[in-house]
């Protein structure tokens, strides 16, 4: 009997987001690729130490029941399959249920995220990461961080900007021109108008499942206690918040906790909430925070193309 993928939420995340994979990228850049396979052939018994987005995997896993396999996780590797064996054993170690991989041997493998009904590629790579992204991939790059997880709290918390992430950056070009008062009466103007999608809409809103049905759980048992919270750090404020505010409604997704900031320093929320992961489509934004919190920066839109031309 096939294995109904289209059911369940998806992740496809590289070995470098998984696992900190230092070293041999470095075996790699300076020796080159023979160097890299001897190298990863001689410490294949060698396990890895956990990547930036390990946290939010396993947690994401751990959601998983004997009745319920809701949760997938696909590894998409730059390996081949020699190379990547090391990989499959640190996580046969670590006990995560990762069962499914696969392995372009020097090529980006974003495009079978569709054929794993993939909603989200995570890995360390920024040029995987644009690529997919310049392609309509939803992808983020995982920047390094001193996070260090505390395996007793079971909660699973993600917060997210609201244009360029979950919204399209419609808005965010009028903003970033330096109109902030054509920006407002824009906004309010268009108050009614729900946005267009944005990068990761299609992430959020199976997120927002998932935590529907941990409410349900909670619902049919009191003294369950729902694991996922989501937050949204905008740098909106009002009158450009009623706007975020319908769009939500017309998606009839529900968020824990919103800050609206107009200008205040992201970190400054996100160390009260502590997110295991927070996307942003800003490096300015993601720098702030990605060395105290997982952090994802996904290269879309308006402000990631400006930054691309004066390269």
């Amino acid at each position: 009997m096939p294995f109904d993928i289209e059911s369940k939420f998806v992740i496809a995340v590289a070995s470098s987001a998984l696992f900190d994979l230092t070293e041999s990228d470095r075996v790699f850049r300076e020796e080159g690729e023979e160097s890299y396979r001897k190298y990863q052939r001689e410490h294949e018994n060698e396990i890895l130490s956990h990547g930036v987005a390990y946290p939010l995997i396993k947690r994401l896993l751990s959601i998983n029941t004997p009745d319920d396999q809701i949760v997938e996780v696909i590894l998409l590797s730059r390996n081949d399959p020699d190379t990547g064996l090391r990989v499959f054993k640190s996580i046969e170690h670590y006990g995560l249920t990762i069962s499914r991989a696969v392995f372009i041997a020097g090529s980006n493998p974003f495009k079978y995220m569709s054929a794993f009904n993939a909603t989200l590629f995570l890995s360390g790579n920024p040029d995987d990461v644009k690529e997919a992204v310049a392609h309509g991939y939803p992808a983020g790059c995982i920047y390094p961080s001193d996070y260090i997880d505390d395996e007793k709290d079971n909660e699973i918390r993600l917060a997210f900007d609201f244009d360029g992430i979950i919204a399209d950056d419609s808005a965010e070009s009028i903003f970033q021109v330096g109109a902030l008062e054509k920006f407002h009466s824009h906004e309010k103007e268009l108050a009614g108008l729900p946005l267009p999608a944005g990068p990761l809409l299609k992430f959020f809103t199976e997120i927002s499942k998932l935590q529907q049905k941990e409410i349900l759980k909670n619902q049919n048992d009191p003294n369950y206690k729902p694991r996922i919270r989501i937050a949204i750090a905008t740098a909106r404020n009002a009158p450009a918040h009623e706007r975020m505010i319908n769009t939500l409604r017309k998606l009839d997704i529900r968020v824990d906790e919103a800050f609206f900031l107009g200008g205040v320093e992201k970190i400054r929320v996100l160390s009260v909430f502590m997110p295991h992961i927070f996307f942003d489509d800003q490096v300015d934004h993601i720098e702030g925070v990605a060395r105290i919190f997982p952090s994802v920066h996904v290269p879309f839109g308006v402000v990631n193309n400006r930054d691309d031309d004066k390269q």
